[in-house]
């Protein structure tokens, strides 16, 4: 972070700004109600922002990505629209509540405030492991407790909530739950006017059951939906938190958002006694090593397993009373999707080195071998799958290359105990023909690419894709009972065939590693869980329709879009643990934050008359209603077109208000969002619209604008590396308008956007310089030329405003706010410079003052405190809020590139000047040619 040597430039900015903000308030400038009258052509722009988690402040990432809200706001009021821009409060969901309890435990067991034990370095051996019983003495009251020993790196929430700038007696608060509801919501909406959105903030509310009004609006969506059979109940694979003892979703996780569970067949390879003498007390068992694969097809071609000798096994009974051997990881997984007797108990028999099974032999399913051997590969790894692989050396390059370094290697066979006959007959089966690859696909890659050995790693990667693929697609099997046929059309059936005989069981685990917020690694659960089946085919389809008339405005977006509909399916809805509305039907149950988060910009159509501007709900509502009178009759009436009126006693125009309310400012013109929420909540935004109004596309959803992440100065935003900014503090140290031209400028598109410093910096300068060069207008413009403004540098000058103009609004409308900023303010000011330096005449008053209005105008969107101060400065009646888009006259192009070759022809013959007339190395006499040339450029 560079430091600044003065803040006088900054101070004014800012000062300007809050008397701005302070005018605007007073005149309520952007509280936006439906007309009375309304017409079919409501000229009207409803753009929405998801609502922020208030687990902490709102930083640079958000203000990045609802900054794009806020442009598109300031430009349509210019254009004439009725704008308005509401802003709730995210509250549902995990994080709160974990970061409360995790406080309340850290106080139970270090004491208030805490005094966490010392960790001294060196001493790596004698610290406790994750999950180890450990003894906390708390030195100021000399009493010991018990805790748990945390994984490494991870922080105490104590420490984060004073990095937060909290003092212990404020810390202490926040074990409560309720506390940060209270705290953090109010510090947004301060943070956010200091940014001076244009939010109509009676509209704003906090989420979950402690808002009544919204936790009954929640509560008729949900009855609404299950009604429709959108709804229903069933066990499901999900990914779980045993820990948290419920699901985990993409808002509850620390890492692996977007992560689903992935399928495998989970192989059973017998093991054939006498047992290795490790396990010789299990005698009389039915003893199996088990492999997960996604190559089901490939089994008649095993050879034999690998396991790998340095990597922990357990040894576990089955609720079948087979005994699995597998990693401790895999078998947690397993005892969530009823593996095991006990769901999630482990009932661990012993614990094994992979050496302590190696050369054990194995009868495996499908293959021809009537014995294979378990050999060793040392490239396994304990992050995926169970840690025992199949090998078929046939179709997996990995195999051939490891099982030709073992037949060649006898020291290696030695070093491990493995017999020649465990390995020395065994060659590749065909099993699967593949065009151009033949029938021992891996092995010809494999001499294809010269690949020496398994530790060839990028070789055999490429070796990999290369089989894998064409595999799948061209692959035809050569196997009895399934010969002929496709690799694509054989893997279910095989699948099957084997789980029904018993040989294979379906396992699942996530795809890649997941960690919830209270820091568990998450397992695959199949759970008893209320979900969204958005795999219905025909939700599906209409999911699609409204994805065809709506506006993406980038066709990555519409990608993302597509392949997230695509391949989308059920998604769990309800929680036991957290904050939220409860399911009306089934009050054990939470509604996931997710879920609940869909159609809620219906709501704020409603929510001021409802709610009267305080966040909780709890205040007076301005219509006299009470949240007991929100009955599914009343939102009934107020959301769908031809509702019966309710048995109520809410005064009917009360009612007509409401719903003359949604049906004016329905549908959202706009969604801004990252692109990260494409494949979540931006694609249950189009389900749900479609599932709550599916015979009136006109409440659909018009338009989402997706952007990148925000980079800090080119690196990632992190706090732990200190490369961070709150909306706070970045406002205090770039001003408003100077934060809000830099993040106009940070980047347009879908790939990731660079908030830059020094760019923050030089835009205070430029917007200074621009209001001091604007007062000096003003005070001397007596000495402006006045008269016609037809010299040729006016003609210029007027066509290039009129360009400029055109184009800002070309861009304004694409939310192309980058390449606004380029035409509509460094490109413009580039015209009005070059029109004060050609103009020898002298500039024209009239277009001089012309400039500046269309200027502040075209600015006005990104930088609208200074715009607003300058309009003020300019004598225009009321605000600049309530001012029109310049209207563009035209264009001569002809005449922009005669003095744009005018200036490139003079700029020339300065550089041949300035080279003629420096001093020859040698005395040449000047001829005559050069002579007229200098005679030219001086004329």
């Amino acid at each position: 972070m560079t430091e600044r040597k003065g803040t006088a430039k900054l101070d004014y900015l800012r000062k300007i700004e809050k008397e701005i903000q302070q005018k605007w308030e007073e005149e309520k400038m952007f509280e936006c109600d439906a007309p009375v009258e309304q017409s079919t052509n409501k000229n009207k722009y409803l753009v929405t922002f998801p609502y922020p988690y208030m687990n902490g402040r709102l930083h640079l990432g958000h203000t990045f990505c609802l900054s794009k809200c806020e442009f598109a706001v300031g430009y349509q009021r210019l254009k004439g629209k009725r704008c308005l821009f509401p802003f709730g409060l995210h509250c549902t969901g995990m994080p709160i509540k974990a970061c409360a309890d995790k406080l309340k435990r850290e106080m139970e067991c270090y004491g208030n405030p805490p005094q966490f034990p010392d960790e001294e370095e060196g001493e790596e051996e004698n610290k406790p492991k994750a999950g180890d019983e450990i003894i906390i003495k708390d030195k100021s009251k000399g009493k010991k407790s018990k805790a748990v020993a945390k994984s490494g790196g991870a922080k105490y929430q104590w420490d984060i909530m004073k990095s937060l700038g909290l003092q212990d007696d404020e810390i202490e608060k926040f074990a409560d739950a309720a506390h940060w509801l209270d705290y953090f919501p109010p510090l947004a909406v301060e943070d956010l006017k200091s940014m001076g959105v244009k939010v109509d903030w009676r509209r704003s509310f906090i989420t979950t059951d402690v808002n009544p009004f919204y936790d009954s609006f929640v509560r008729w969506q949900f009855v609404t939906l299950k009604e429709r059979k959108k709804i229903k109940f069933g066990k499901r694979y999900t990914i779980y938190s045993p820990k948290d003892g419920q699901p985990c979703m993409d808002h509850d996780r620390q890492t692996g958002e977007g992560v689903g569970p992935q399928e495998y067949t989970l192989i059973k390879m017998k093991m054939v006694e006498p047992y290795p003498f490790k396990l010789s007390e299990l005698k009389g068992k039915n003893i199996f090593l088990v492999a997960a694969t996604l190559r089901p097809e490939t089994m008649f071609g095993q050879t034999n397993c690998w396991v790998r000798p340095d990597m922990k096994y357990i040894a576990f009974d089955t609720a079948s009373g087979d005994v699995f051997i597998c990693t401790r990881r895999s078998a947690r997984n397993m005892s969530y999707q009823g593996f095991t007797k006990e769901n999630g108990v482990v009932p661990q028999i012993m614990e094994l080195l992979g050496q302590d099974i190696l050369g054990c032999a194995l009868s495996a399913p499908l293959t021809s071998y009537k014995v294979i051997y378990a050999l060793p590969m040392l490239t396994i790894k304990e992050d995926k799958g169970t840690g025992v692989v199949t090998s078929v050396p046939s179709d997996a390059p990995d195999d051939i290359a490891a099982l030709r370094d073992i037949k060649k290697k006898q020291a290696l066979r030695e070093k491990y105990g493995i017999k020649d006959d465990m390995v020395l007959p065994f060659e590749p089966v065909p099993i699967i023909e593949i065009p151009g690859f033949g029938i021992l696909s891996a092995p010809f890659v494999c001499d294809e690419l010269k690949i020496q050995s398994q530790n060839d790693r990028e070789k055999l990667a490429e070796a990999k894709e290369k089989v894998y693929l064409k595999g799948f697609y061209e692959g035809i099997m050569l196997v009895e009972g399934f010969k002929g046929q496709k690799v694509q059309d054989v893997k279910k059936p095989i699948q099957k065939m084997m789980v029904e005989k018993g040989e294979a069981l379906i396992y699942m685990e996530p795809e890649k590693q997941v960690i919830s917020r209270s820091s568990d690694e998450c397992v695959v659960a199949l759970c008893d869980q209320w979900y969204l089946d958005y795999g219905d085919q025909e939700w599906k389809q209409q999911a699609s329709d409204v994805l065809k008339q709506m506006e993406t405005f980038c066709d990555e977006t519409r990608k993302n879009f597509e392949a997230t509909l695509a391949w989308l399916q059920d998604h769990a809805c309800s929680r036991t643990y957290g904050l939220g509305t409860r399911l009306p039907w089934d009050e054990q149950w939470l509604i996931e934050s997710l879920s609940d988060s869909t159609i809620y910009m219906a709501y704020y159509s409603v929510a001021h008359l409802l709610q009267g501007g305080v966040l909780n709900g709890q205040g007076p509502s301005p219509l006299g209603i009470k949240p007991e009178q929100m009955t599914r009759g009343v939102w009934d009436f107020i959301f769908f077109k031809d509702a019966p009126f309710p048995k109520t006693n809410i005064p009917k125009e009360s009612l007509q208000k409401l719903k003359q309310e949604f049906e004016y400012w329905y549908p959202v013109d706009a969604r801004v969002s990252g692109k990260d929420l494409v494949p979540n909540h931006l694609s249950y935004y189009l389900y749900n619209h479609v599932a709550m109004w599916p015979n009136d596309s006109g409440k659909w959803p018009q338009a989402v604008r997706a952007n990148g992440h925000l980079l800090l100065n080119s690196e990632k935003m992190s706090k732990s590396t200190g490369n961070f900014l709150t909306l706070s503090q970045a406002i205090s140290k770039f001003s408003a308008d100077g934060m809000r031209l830099a993040l106009a400028d940070a980047g347009d598109t879908v790939e990731d956007a660079n908030f830059v410093e020094a760019m923050a910096d030089a835009g205070i300068l430029r917007l200074y310089a621009w209001l001091e060069w604007v007062k000096e207008m003003i005070a001397n413009q007596g000495s402006l030329r006045t008269g016609p403004t037809d010299s040729f540098n006016d003609r210029v000058f007027i066509s290039e405003m009129n360009a400029g103009i055109i184009k800002t609004e070309q861009q304004y409308e694409k939310m192309m706010y980058k390449e606004a900023l380029k035409s509509g303010f460094f490109e413009f000011q580039a015209a009005k410079d070059k029109y004060r330096e050609l103009a020898t005449e002298g500039m024209h008053r009239d277009l001089v003052f012309q400039f500046i209005e269309n200027q502040t105008l075209l600015l006005a969107p990104i930088c609208p405190h200074l715009c607003e101060h300058i309009w003020t400065l300019l004598g225009k009646p009321g605000s600049l809020m309530n001012a029109s888009w310049p209207v563009a006259g035209p264009v001569n192009e002809v005449l922009i590139r005669s003095s744009q070759y005018l200036m490139e022809t003079a700029h020339d013959l300065r550089l041949r000047l300035k080279a003629y007339m420096q001093p020859p190395k040698s005395k040449v006499s000047c001829s005559g040619s050069q002579s007229q040339l200098i005679a030219v450029v001086v004329d």
